[in-house]
């Protein structure tokens, strides 16, 4: 009622609580701080989460298989999603979400997988597809694929370790007993604290041959049994030999893969049925709608996505007159549709991480499979070492079947029983247990013969499963005949085919780069910067890491073209337009990470062209110098990176550029100088050529510099000049060991 006041709501007391060491600052030192508090988390991460073992899972995908498993969804029955997550929440009680996505993940019908490890039944998303979502776990349906019963076959004959779940409940294996490499037969990404792994897939039957292959002959040849990854969808692997040997060896590196397409001539459009592994419909889709309006493809009337059922499918419409093939190798340059995959096999080895080749990979998968084989036939041979055991008592009482009658029926205390049978028969406590627990109406001759019959055979298995324990042959001749067996049974061909990188045709995009001066500076460190000429007047100090300092300094244009040689005897190829104008008060951009260097590589020099005139003298710590044509580095394509780009035979001192023939001057660590002209040095088109021997050089010294000679850097030049190679000259006391000379 309007006359009525309101009532008032109580105050709530104020609260006189105390919080211990609130608002107070406490001192503790940083690393201390780490060591406490981020150091365990980061290796929980790193072993528990986000790093693959050598059975191929992470603990993640172990606890849901395992789970599904001892569900008994290993035949033809499938149960729903939320129940199986559900009961996956005994051992992994981090949330029913992240659960089901990493089901998802290992599933069929999200075709991630070459050889997935869940039959899936129901909308489960598709790993092309970054916004269609899949169904929620009510919905859908799921068990083992076929192929999951080589994961569990021996998991009941000790083969692996057993440990307590999260709350001591129940017990999950530490690894599952694998038959085959699941380790390289499906991929495997994740990312850790400070480090991460990348495994791309083979083919199955390429890999147990590989692995059969290294069994017999460890010095085996890769190559003759496995060609190359081979991806779930498909698309076309551009095969590069030396990048391939590289990643087979050390486990790094990586490779291109193409999108495969058809040309529909009637409907004048371009079908892409494959794209590569790390792309999706969108992205490809949302950057050539942006390459359209920017008017960069003009060739494109239209582009849609028609997946469906039958699969992956983007249509492409074309204007009259386009060259289908053409415009795809555009694409290919401008879009996803051709995408690196970057490998990094780091798997977990004894709870250590490790970065391996396929070699080394296969090898310690093959120790570890050994080792399954070895605690199965151990386990078989006590089973049945015992059953033997238990039947001799049986034949101990077969002699007199009425006295073990009689022994039983004549003892007055139950206790006393077993005691008695071994005195009446002379056998041990194990065996009168077993005759004991025998039923009345099992006590006839011929149970018993029946039981014995079993002796002989059990008595040849013994003998056979010692042999095996005790000779390495047999034990690797069984992993050999499962191995064969498996690719027999679950073999696929391959999806992936090869395109040989010599074959490759990469299209020239013309590019309208602005043209205007700049001055381009390079440091010890690795850093570059480009500055106007305007910027760099109004530019107090250049701003460097701490010991870093100006290693080159070019007055050159924004269209000109960049060579950063690294210290790995590569070349790394980029334009001076691919940086943003700077200033000197900031330290630029790092080139290892720029230009996508390989982990530990650092850039060592850099040149800087228009035409690839002149030529790079590459300058050793043996004292040997090489004169390499730049036009040598200068390639049709617009290839990024290029191998082998100068002599690895021995440590690079400095790679300098001249457009012409001039004197250099090399000190070495004993002291002595040599001045010399580079036309004395003959001009090769072959980069990794070692060149010529310079300086002459006694056991223990090297070369630590070379650099252009200019008049007056030396009061007494003559002293220095020799006819090459030479030991060169000691200064004199005008020449101070050319402190003036600078890289």
């Amino acid at each position: 009622m309007a006359g009525k006041r309101e009532k008032k709501q109580p105050k709530a007391p104020k609260a006189k609580g105390y919080i211990a060491g609130a608002g107070e600052i406490v001192e503790q030192d940083v690393g201390e701080t780490l060591r406490k508090n981020f150091m365990p988390y980061a290796m929980s991460v790193i072993l528990s989460r986000a790093i693959p073992e050598i059975d191929g899972f992470k603990p993640s995908h172990r606890k849901i298989l395992y789970t599904m498993y001892k569900m008994g969804l290993l035949g033809p029955g499938r149960k729903k999603s939320a129940t199986i997550v559900g009961e996956v929440m005994k051992l992994n009680p981090h949330g029913d979400t992240t659960i089901y996505d990493t089901m998802v993940r290992l599933s069929r019908g999200y075709e991630a997988l070459l050889h997935p490890f869940v039959d899936s039944k129901g909308n489960f998303g598709k790993f092309y597809s970054r916004d269609m979502a899949w169904a929620a776990p009510r919905y859908t349906e799921a068990r083992l694929d076929d192929v999951s019963k080589e994961l569990f076959k021996d998991i009941d004959r000790d083969t692996v370790d057993f440990v307590d779940n999260y709350d001591s409940t129940m017990q999950e294996p530490v690894l599952l007993p694998v038959g085959f490499p699941t380790v390289l037969v499906n991929a495997n990404t994740g990312i850790a604290v400070g480090m991460a792994s990348n495994i791309c897939p083979f083919n199955l039957t390429e890999v147990c041959k590989t692995a059969i292959a290294l069994l017999r002959d460890p010095q085996a040849d890769l190559f003759e049994t496995l060609q190359a990854p081979d991806f779930p969808g498909g698309g076309l692997l551009v095969f590069d030999k030396a990048q391939m040997e590289r990643i087979y060896e050390t486990g790094r590196g990586s490779f291109k893969v193409r999108s495969r397409y058809a040309y529909d001539k009637g409907q004048n459009c371009i079908d892409v049925t494959q794209i590569p592994p790390t792309a999706t419909i969108e992205v490809i889709v949302e950057k050539v709608v942006e390459l359209v309006k920017q008017g960069k493809l003009k060739e494109i009337g239209d582009i849609r996505d028609e997946s469906d059922l039958e699969g992956l499918k983007i249509t492409i419409d074309l204007k009259r007159g386009t060259d289908p093939d053409k415009l795809m190798a555009k694409l290919y340059k401008m879009t996803a549709l051709e995408d690196s995959f970057a490998c990094n096999f780091n798997v977990l080895i004894a709870g250590a991480p490790r970065v391996l080749g396929v070699r080394a990979l296969l090898e310690e998968w093959t120790a570890f499979r050994v080792e399954c084989v070895r605690r199965r036939t151990h386990f078989d041979l006590r089973k049945k070492k015992e059953k033997l055991h238990l039947l001799l008592g049986l034949q101990a009482i077969l002699l007199d079947i009425d006295k073990a009658i009689r022994i039983v029926r004549e003892t007055e205390e139950e206790a006393e029983v077993v005691p008695n049978l071994m005195i009446g028969f002379g056998i041990d406590q194990v065996q009168a247990e077993y005759v004991a627990e025998i039923r009345l109406r099992h006590l006839n001759r011929e149970y018993i013969l029946k039981r014995t019959e079993e002796t002989s055979q059990l008595e040849k298995d013994i003998q056979e499963l010692e042999g095996i324990l005790g000779s390495k042959t047999k034990v690797r001749n069984i992993i050999i005949a499962e191995l064969t067996e498996i690719a027999k049974k679950y073999g696929k061909p391959r999806r992936t085919m090869l395109l040989y990188a010599d074959e490759v045709e990469e299209a020239e995009i013309s590019e309208e780069i602005p043209d205007y001066p700049v001055h381009l500076f390079f440091t010890q460190e690795g850093y570059f910067k480009k500055i106007t000429p305007q910027s760099l007047r109004m530019s107090g100090e250049q701003k460097l890491k701490e010991g870093d300092a100006i290693a080159r300094q070019v007055e050159s244009s924004n269209a000109a073209e960049l060579l950063f040689f690294s210290d790995k005897a590569q070349v790394y190829k980029l334009r001076a337009s691919d940086f943003d104008d700077t200033k000197a008060s900031v330290l630029g951009d790092y080139i290892p990470a720029k230009a996508q260097m390989d982990e530990g590589e650092r850039a060592a020099a850099m040149v800087v062209t228009k035409d690839y005139s002149g030529f790079v003298l590459f300058v050793f710590e043996n004292g040997k110098a090489a004169k390499v044509e730049l036009s040598a580095y200068q390639t049709k394509t617009n290839r990024r990176k290029l191998l082998n780009a100068y002599s690895d035979k021995s440590p690079l001192v400095c790679a300098l550029y001249l457009p012409e023939d001039r004197e250099v001057l090399m000190t070495a660590s004993s002291g002595r100088m040599l001045l010399f002209h580079t036309g004395l040095i003959a001009s090769k088109t072959t980069k990794n050529t070692q060149g010529v021997q310079a300086m002459n050089l006694k056991k223990g010294q090297r070369v630590l510099s070379c650099a252009p000679f200019a008049e007056g850097d030396l009061q007494n030049p003559g002293r220095y000049r020799k006819k090459l190679p030479a030991l060169g000259a000691l200064p004199d006391g005008e020449d101070t060991g050319g402190e003036q000379l600078s890289m």
